[in-house]
């Protein structure tokens, strides 16, 4: 098993919206490549997502409930993303110290 210290933070979220994480000596294990995916349909939902506000930003005509919908869906996917950077940093200066020699 992973030492606690370097326990992988899920990309969702337990009951209580507390952070999960995956203990696992295989990174090609199942619930790894279930985590890639998840951050890779998380990364490309904020993609399109910035796409989509970028021009509602520029467009006189979208509408106050539009732009709060908007809001919220962009809140929502910033936690995602942070989670992801969250976790991916704490994986390379993890790998990273593995790396290092003395």
């Amino acid at each position: 098993m992973t030492p606690p210290n370097e326990l992988r933070l899920l990309p969702w979220s337990g009951p209580g919206d507390k952070p999960c994480y995956l203990s696992t000596d295989d990174p090609d294990g199942y619930m790894s490549r279930l985590a890639d995916s998840v951050e890779a349909v998380q990364l490309d939902t904020a993609s399109a997502l910035l796409v989509d506000a970028s021009e509602a930003a520029y467009n006189q005509e979208t509408s106050l409930d539009e732009m709060r919908c908007l809001v919220k869906e962009l809140t929502g996917a910033l936690r995602d993303i942070f989670r992801v950077a969250t976790s991916r940093g704490h994986l390379r200066a993890t790998s990273d110290s593995r790396e290092t020699t003395y």
